[in-house]
């Protein structure tokens, strides 16, 4: 009863790398299909918003299929917002710019969330999977002790089965780990770039914004 159930654990390990190694790879074709499409969207977005003429122009824009265009709605909501509730901009010049800032900030926080789910899961995966497999490694070979002891022989005929099934479990153990590691490195320097991207955009929508409204309190 001991020998099948350190059996049925080895197996249960196997399966269980089995499918980290899918969970990794599903993973890594929608991150990276993900983060491609956000590209494209912040690219296309960011051409025709420095296209426009102005910034009424850039707020007609179509803004909710990138990340981008998220942010410079969010934006515009808060000037939309401010200029509802104030005679003019410059009395309240300091007030305005702390509310656009902070909506900008919380949106990109929204964003960078969208842009890092997944990367946990990859990183869980890549730093257990090799323990994982050893301790189905360790395991079987637990078991191919206990065939010795049962038979009274370290025949070749016993021991290779049981110690070549546990040493498959580090090798797929390793094999679902390597992938999840390179994986994660790989989308965390896209993701740094793609954040770095959103930061300037906001800086540069900020500085627009608050010139804009300079210019327009002050008759220009």
């Amino acid at each position: 009863m001991l020998s099948l159930s350190s059996v049925n654990i080895v197996q249960i390990t196997l399966w269980v790398l089995i499918s980290f190694s899918l969970l990794t790879w599903t993973i890594i074709f929608f991150k990276a299909w993900t983060i491609w499409t956000i590209n494209r969207g912040n690219r296309a977005y960011a051409a025709t918003f420095w296209a426009a003429s102005d910034l009424n122009s850039a707020a007609s824009l179509e803004q909710e299929s990138s990340a981008l265009g998220r942010i410079a709605g969010v934006g515009f909501h808060a000037l939309r917002d401010v200029r509802n509730n104030t005679l003019t901009i410059l009395e309240l010049s300091g007030d305005i710019q702390s509310i656009l800032e902070r909506s900008l900030r919380q949106q990109i926080s929204k964003e960078r969330k969208v842009l890092e789910q997944g990367l946990s899961l990859l990183a869980s995966i890549g730093s257990t999977s090799p323990f994982v497999g050893l301790f189905g490694t360790v395991w079987g070979i637990m078991h191919a002790l206990q065939s010795i002891g049962a038979a009274k022989s370290a025949s070749l005929d016993i021991v290779a089965g049981p110690i070549g099934e546990a040493l498959i479990t580090t090798a797929i153990g390793i094999a679902a780990a390597i992938p999840a590691v390179l994986a994660y490195n790989f989308f965390l320097q896209r993701i740094k770039s793609s954040e770095a991207e959103l930061e300037y955009f906001a800086t540069d929508f900020f500085n627009l914004a608050v010139k804009a409204g300079l210019k327009a309190n002050s008759g220009e």
